[in-house]
This record gives C-alpha cells, sequence and structure tokens, in this order.
C-alpha cells in the first residue's frame, strides 16, 4: 500500500486496527480480525496458527475444522500455513445493510471437538457503491405564482456505504431561478429541497433543466447525478396533505402475498386537475422495493413477495401525494414485521467417525453437531435429544454444540452398524423439529473361535473309491468380519495302520472339504478316525476342532476263494500229476454224502453269504451239492450204466451285488471195493473223457479229406475202378488165409498202413489204439479209446488169465520215459472196461 501526503492510508489504518484488536482478543482467548470488504477470494484474513499456538501439521487434516455461521461459509483455512483466508468475495452492504458494525463469526474445532475457538471477523467498509437517486429524471411541476423561497423536496440519493464512505454532499447546476437547500432530518439524513430563487415566469421559459449531483466522502469520491425538469403552471395555490405525517404498521412474515398493508391518504383542496392527488415513493430501498407495492391512484400499500424476518424486521418507507399543480405532501410508513416459527431447526455434523472398535472405551467421541435456528425468541431455542435404544449420549460443550459419545461399551457380533438418529425441536407452537442420521459402523476385534456346525461329523466311504473324490465335507463359522472371521482348515496329524494319516485323506483349507488321496479297501482299513482344525485369520488367530469318522463299506470286489478241492483241482486244467479223485462205492444210498467243497469269501456281509449248486456233470442228476455247506451227496442210487469216472463241477456263488463266482471241479470214481488197485486208481489223471473227444475230432478230418478226395478224381473214376478191379483180383487170388491183426503204436505203421503222424489235436497224456487189418486198402477206420498203460513190473510175471491182452502202447510222441520219473500207475482192466473194444 502507497502513502498518500507522507501520512498512511485508510486501508493501512483498517489493518493496524484489525491487528491490535486481534491481539487484545487473543489475550481474553477470542481472535477477533478485521477485514475491508470486496477483498478477492483467499485474500489473507489472520495467522490463526500463530495466534493459537496450534501446529497444524501434527493434527493432520481431520483435526482441524472451521465452521462459519450461517448458509454460506465466507471463510477457510489454509491446512499448511494455519493463515484464515476468505472463501468468497464478501459484500457488507449485502450482509448488514442496516448495520453499523458488520461483524462475521465462526467457530475452530480441535481434535475432533474438543476444543472450539471462537474467531470473529469485522467486515470494513470500502466506497464501493455509488450514489443513486431512484429516479433517474424527475419532472417539476411549478405555478408561476409561486413566491420566490418556495422550497419542493428532491428526491433523496442513496448510497449504501457507511461512514464517511456514504452520502455527504448535494450539488444543483441550472440556472438563476432556483437554488439547493439541504435539511438535516432527526436521524442525521439530508434531504435536498428545492429552493426557488426568483419569480417565475411562464411566459419566459416554460421549462427549466436542472441536475442533481449527490457526492460521498470516499478516496475517491463517487457522484450520481439525476436530472430535473421543472414545468411552469398556471397558479395552484393548495397542496396535497396526509392524514398522518407517519404510518406504523406491524404484520406477521407469514402474510400471504397481495395482502394490503396501509392505505394512505391525502386530501387537495384544489378543484379539478389540481386537487387530483397522486401517490409515489419518495424514498424507498432496493429490498423495500421488491417487497412493496404503492397504488398511484388509491394509497394502498401490497405485498409483492413473502417476507422473512430473519432477512429483515423493519423497513421505513418515504410516500409522497402530488397533486395535478405540483404541489406536494410526505409521510412516513414504517413497516415492522413480526417472527412466525417458520424455520426448523438447522442440525449440521461438524465432524463424524464412521468407524469406530468395538473395544472403544466408554466416553469415545464419535460425532460433534452445531444446531441453530434462525427464529427469534422462543421459536429459536433449540433443544436435542437422542433416539432411545442406542448406546449413545449427548453432551452439550459451547452454545449450540453438542457432542455424540458412547456410553457404553460395544459389541460387533450383536449389531454391526448403528444409524443414530439426533432431533433438534425448537420452543415454537407448533414446534418445528429437524433430525440427522450419523451411520456409525463397528470395527470388528477378533474375540469369537470358529464353531462347527456339527459336534461331530461321520461318513461313509465305499471301497475302491476314486482317488481325489470328496468324502465329506466339514463347516465352521466365526462370528466376527473379515479377516477376524475366514476361517481355514488342517488336519491334525495322525497314523493309520503305520501309515501317515496326511497319505489317506486331505482337507480343502478354504472349504473344509475332506479328499481321500487313495482308494480305500475294506479288507486291510473299516475307519479312520480323525481330527478336524478350524482356525481363523485373527492375530492372535482363534481356533477350535471337531472329530471325523470314516466307516469305510465294503462292495463285493473278492470272488469266492476255493479251499478244496485245491486250486489245481478247482481251476479243471489238465496236469502231469493226478488230480484228487473221491472214490464213491456203487452201493451208496440216496443222500450219502461222497466229498464237500470248501470256499472262504474276503468280503463281508451278504458279499460273502456262499451259495453252491452242480454246474456240470458227466451224469446229471446222480448228485447234488448242499446249498449252504457245499456237501456233495449222492440224488439217487448208483446203477450199473453209470461211468465209473465222474466229473463234477461246482460253482460257488456270492450274494453282491454284481455276484462273482468261483468253480471248483471234482473227480469221482465209482468203485465195488477199496482194493489196493483202485486206491492206485485214484491217483491217475482223469483223461478218458479228453481222448474220446480228441477222437471224434480225428474222425471229422478224415472224413472230409475223404470227401474232397473223391470229388478231385470223379474223372478219372473209370479207369481207376478198371485198374483197382484187376489188380484186387490178383491180389484175393494169392492170399488164402484170413487177415491178420496188427496193433502198432507210436504212429509206426506198415508202408500199406494209414499214417496216423498228423493227428497233432490228441494230448502227449493219452495213449491212444488203432487196429487194422493187412489190407489196409480195405480196411474201415476204427475209433480211437484211451488205455491205462501196463506196469513194467506186471508186464515181466506176465498177464493175469483171468484178463484180457491189450494192444501195446506207448505215450505219444514214442519217447521212453525219463529215468528217475514218475511213470503213470499201469493197471489191469476188468473186463467191464475192456467191453466194448471192436476190432476189424
Amino acid at each position: 500500500m502507497a502513502e498518500r501526503g507522507g501520512g498512511w492510508g485508510r486501508r493501512e489504518r483498517i489493518l493496524l486496527w484489525g491487528v491490535l484488536v486481534v491481539a487484545w482478543d487473543a489475550a481474553w482467548g477470542q481472535l477477533r480480525y478485521s477485514v475491508p470488504e470486496e477483498m478477492p477470494k483467499g485474500s489473507f484474513v489472520g495467522d490463526v496458527a500463530k495466534d493459537l499456538a496450534l501446529d497444524l501439521t501434527a493434527l493432520g487434516e481431520r483435526g482441524v475444522r472451521l465452521v462459519s455461521e450461517g448458509r454460506t461459509q465466507y471463510f477457510g483455512l489454509e491446512g499448511k500455513t494455519g493463515h484464515l483466508v476468505t472463501a468468497e468475495r464478501i459484500d457488507r452492504e449485502q450482509l448488514c445493510e442496516s448495520v453499523q458494525q458488520c461483524v462475521l463469526r465462526c467457530e475452530l474445532i480441535v481434535e475432533g471437538g474438543r476444543k472450539i475457538y471462537a474467531i470473529e471477523v469485522e467486515i470494513t467498509d470500502v466506497n464501493d457503491n455509488v450514489p443513486s437517486f431512484r429516479d433517474a429524471q424527475k419532472e417539476l411541476r411549478i405555478r408561476e405564482t409561486t413566491a420566490p423561497g418556495s422550497r419542493f423536496p428532491l428526491s433523496e440519493a442513496h448510497d449504501p456505504d457507511l461512514g464517511r464512505n456514504s452520502l455527504q454532499s448535494y450539488e444543483l447546476s441550472g440556472d438563476e431561478h432556483f437554488s439547493l437547500a439541504v435539511q438535516t432530518g432527526p436521524g442525521g439524513d439530508q434531504r435536498p429541497e428545492l429552493v426557488l430563487a426568483k419569480a417565475l415566469d411562464r411566459e419566459e421559459a416554460a421549462f427549466h433543466e436542472l441536475v442533481l449531483r449527490a457526492s460521498d466522502g470516499g478516496e475517491p469520491a463517487r457522484t450520481g447525478t439525476a436530472r430535473i425538469r421543472v414545468a411552469v403552471l398556471d397558479a395552484n395555490d393548495n397542496a396535497p396533505v396526509f392524514s398522518a405525517a407517519e404510518y406504523t404498521v406491524r404484520v406477521a412474515e407469514d402474510v400471504p402475498v397481495g395482502s394490503v398493508l396501509v392505505t394512505l391518504t391525502a386530501t387537495d383542496a384544489d378543484e379539478g386537475m389540481n386537487g387530483n392527488v397522486k401517490y409515489s415513493f419518495q424514498k424507498i430501498s432496493d429490498r423495500a422495493s421488491e417487497n412493496f407495492q404503492l397504488n398511484s391512484e388509491s394509497g394502498v400499500i401490497r405485498l409483492l413477495r413473502s417476507l422473512d424476518f430473519e432477512e429483515g424486521h423493519f423497513y421505513e418507507l418515504k410516500v409522497q401525494a402530488e397533486d395535478g399543480g405540483g404541489l406536494s405532501d410526505t409521510a412516513k410508513v414504517t413497516v415492522t414485521v413480526t417472527d412466525v416459527n417458520d424455520n426448523a431447526p438447522e442440525l449440521t455434523v461438524t465432524s463424524l467417525l464412521s468407524e469406530i472398535s468395538e473395544d472403544a472405551p466408554s466416553g469415545t467421541v464419535v460425532a460433534l453437531l452445531h444446531v441453530q435456528d434462525f427464529d427469534s425468541g422462543a421459536n429459536g431455542q433449540v433443544r436435542c435429544s437422542l433416539d432411545g435404544g442406542v448406546p449413545f449420549r449427548l453432551v452439550k460443550t459451547l452454545e449450540n454444540y453438542y457432542r455424540v459419545e458412547t456410553s457404553r461399551e460395544l459389541d460387533r457380533e450383536k449389531v454391526s452398524e448403528y444409524n443414530v438418529t439426533v432431533r433438534a425441536a425448537d420452543g415454537g407452537s407448533p414446534a418445528l423439529w429437524s433430525s440427522a442420521v450419523l451411520a456409525l459402523r463397528v470395527l470388528d476385534v477378533n474375540d469369537n473361535a470358529p464353531v462347527f456346525s456339527e459336534e461331530r461329523y461321520s461318513a461313509r466311504v465305499a471301497e475302491n473309491n476314486a482317488a481325489g473324490a470328496v468324502v465329506v465335507r466339514v463347516r465352521a463359522s466365526d462370528a466376527d468380519w473379515g479377516e477376524n472371521a475366514r476361517v481355514r482348515y488342517r488336519l491334525v496329524e495322525g497314523r493309520v495302520r503305520g501309515a501317515a494319516l496326511s497319505s489317506y485323506v486331505s482337507v480343502q483349507a478354504e472349504t473344509g472339504a475332506l479328499y481321500a488321496l487313495r482308494s480305500f479297501d475294506y479288507e486291510e482299513v473299516r475307519e479312520v478316525g480323525l481330527w478336524v482344525v478350524a482356525e481363523d485369520g485373527g492375530a492372535p488367530a482363534l481356533s477350535s476342532n471337531v472329530s471325523v469318522r470314516l466307516e469305510i463299506l465294503d462292495e463285493n470286489d473278492n470272488a469266492p476263494q476255493v479251499l478244496y478241492p485245491p486250486p489245481a483241482s478247482a481251476s479243471g486244467s489238465l496236469s502231469s500229476e493226478w488230480p484228487v479223485v473221491e472214490l464213491a462205492p456203487r452201493w451208496s444210498e440216496p443222500g450219502s454224502l461222497v466229498a464237500k467243497v470248501v470256499a472262504v469269501d474276503a468280503d463281508a456281509g451278504q458279499n460273502a453269504w456262499l451259495s453252491y449248486e452242480v454246474w456240470k456233470a458227466t451224469e446229471p442228476g446222480l448228485f447234488r451239492v448242499g446249498l449252504h455247506n457245499g456237501e456233495v451227496r449222492t440224488a439217487r442210487a448208483v446203477s450199473e450204466r453209470d461211468a465209473s469216472r465222474q466229473r463234477l463241477v461246482v460253482l460257488v456263488r456270492d450274494r453282491g451285488q454284481p455276484p462273482r463266482s468261483a468253480t471248483a471241479t471234482l473227480g469221482i470214481a465209482l468203485v465195488d471195493g477199496f482194493s489196493d488197485t483202485f486206491q492206485e486208481l485214484n491217483q491217475a489223471p482223469a483223461v478218458r473223457q479228453q481222448s474220446e473227444e480228441a477222437d471224434e475230432d480225428l474222425l471229422t478230418i478224415y472224413l472230409i479229406a475223404s470227401l474232397v478226395c473223391v470229388s478231385s478224381l470223379f474223372l478219372l473214376s473209370v479207369l481207376g475202378f478198371s485198374m483197382s478191379r484187376l489188380c484186387s483180383k490178383s491180389r484175393l487170388r494169392g492170399s488164402l488165409s484170413p487177415p491178420a491183426v496188427h496193433c502198432y503204436a507210436d504212429g509206426d505203421f506198415a508202408a500199406d498202413g494209414v499214417d496216423m503222424r498228423g493227428t497233432g489235436t490228441l494230448s502227449p497224456n493219452y495213449r491212444y489204439e488203432v487196429c487194422l487189418t493187412t489190407g489196409s486198402g480195405k480196411s474201415d477206420f476204427q475209433f480211437l479209446r484211451p488205455v491205462l498203460t501196463v506196469p513194467p513190473s506186471s508186464a515181466e510175471e506176465g498177464p493175469n488169465l483171468d484178463e484180457k491182452p491189450l494192444c501195446s502202447s506207448q505215450p505219444a510222441g514214442g519217447k521212453e520215459a525219463a529215468p528217475g520219473s514218475a511213470a503213470p500207475p499201469a493197471v489191469f482192466l476188468p473186463e467191464w472196461l475192456t467191453d466194448g473194444r471192436v476190432h476189424a
């Protein structure tokens, strides 16, 4: 700022006084600053941090809060510097139109409402308004008979500035007929009057043009002008007169728009145009002109828009009554607005915690509230309360400030969120109220351990299950929230049959699903017991455990196992050793026990319940098997027609789903007695049946070969037939002796015999016999029969005369038994075993 005339400027003096006032108020615990109006946004007002000795950087962004009265925030606080600055451009005339000292108040809230400092800022006036006239042009009518010295009131200029910046003087420029006189009213206001200095002569000049200039005392001074046109009229000797010099009106602020507030009356003794009175506002403020309307004909003042006691409760109007001859009178109208309870209390949350820990101590401040009511008297007295049933209370700190704090400890598991309703009601009748809802979320503390949904778990798992399948799922819940409620599962390590439990089952940490890591075998493990631990994510973590029992269910995965007869016999395969042969007397009665099949099943339950039945038999109906005990008994009496060698296949079946089975093969010899010969027979292999089957196959092959040969040689049949007849006749003539029987073994035949070495379907374990005549070309093929060999000891001693001689035979292949090897026992067959042998 620059100095003028070697002295301080006006703004410097204002700032100096502001600093002195601030220093004085700071000493009493209250800050007071002064700032000129119309300062740009962000202008410096005062150093609050320095004056209050506050360290704003330590308090943080949420540690300091500035709250202003009213609906508009005019000041702000810079967090880094602690300077109080203007938040808006301030117009003193708009804020304090009829107030000499314009003071704005705000509060500085420090540390969440625990400290509050009041700040007052005086807005000093600046000469920013030009004096203005309501009517920039005015016309006066003055009769020429008007005596010099007569006075005519002029419109007053209005300057909303204060002090020297407001209206200070009037100046008139025009001609010599008029001069200006300024009267000082009771309130110190200046009232300009036009004085007739020289008699008028309408014939000389019918109009006079004047300029009225109004100036304020600012530096530099501002000036407003109004043009006055004086029309010279004929004589009018009576001026209008109001019925009262001052009208007083009291009106409630809720009076309807358009209501008549007052009717003005002015009379004029003149007649005609000189007695016709017109009403107009001589002096009225801009705000009053928006609220009131004057009817120029009737003098009725009506309400243009709704009144608001909080905007203005007092209005002063000046009304002029003027007749047609230019004479006039003035009156003052005072309108007083009475308050009505039309403003509900305003509840402002200046500081609020959105989250609070559930272990916060009682008395923790969660919110700071500011309440105000723009009504006056009882209508502006506010009472605050909280809705019941919440663990909070209201504590009043300063005037219009309340603190919301906890009244007891919180429990998030019971109530996780609070919507605290604060109500503010005024003292009007009826009372108006407003409310604010404080949303507060309770933060969790890890004070609850996980709880399983069941006291214990059990599951049934079928054996041979797929590896990786879910066998059971455990669930635990935690009443806490967030990480404190995140449950993870793990197994308590143990052992199953010497192996680690973790090699059998595993648990999914997030879902609690137990998986089988391997396929269970009921025959090895029938039950698995384990413990599962549920642990939350708190710090420190809380946990609980539960027992889980897995019962392995049996499946029919094992077939019956035959213990007797031995497996070699039960399989039905032929070996070099003699199979077990059971002896049964031919005189056995029906139901006699012959043998017993013994079988077991490794499964359990009905999967191990066994049943026995005859599957195949040499003589169906001769034997039967006990359904549940496997005993082989004769079903009927043995007859002479029954073969001595019986082969019986027994089917052993369990009751599983699907059922499994095994077979046992029994060899049964029907004997007349228990001599040594039949005891040895009990050790011989059962080969007769397979020999007969092989003979049948070989005969079929030879028949097919014969048909092919006959078809091939049909064209040569005539020649062949003739030659064969000649050859056969000569051969018959030369031989008169009967044909001799030759037996060949091991496939060695005469040159005219049939080569049997190609029959590879016969087993080496079978003996075979071929009997042909010497004339083998005409002989028919005889069938093959298994023949038992003669033991060497019997051969040396000589044949029994009671027995028929046997053809010599050797094992197929023509090889002798190896020295030291066990030769199959040889027997002399009785006549009943050799019946049916046919020779050519």
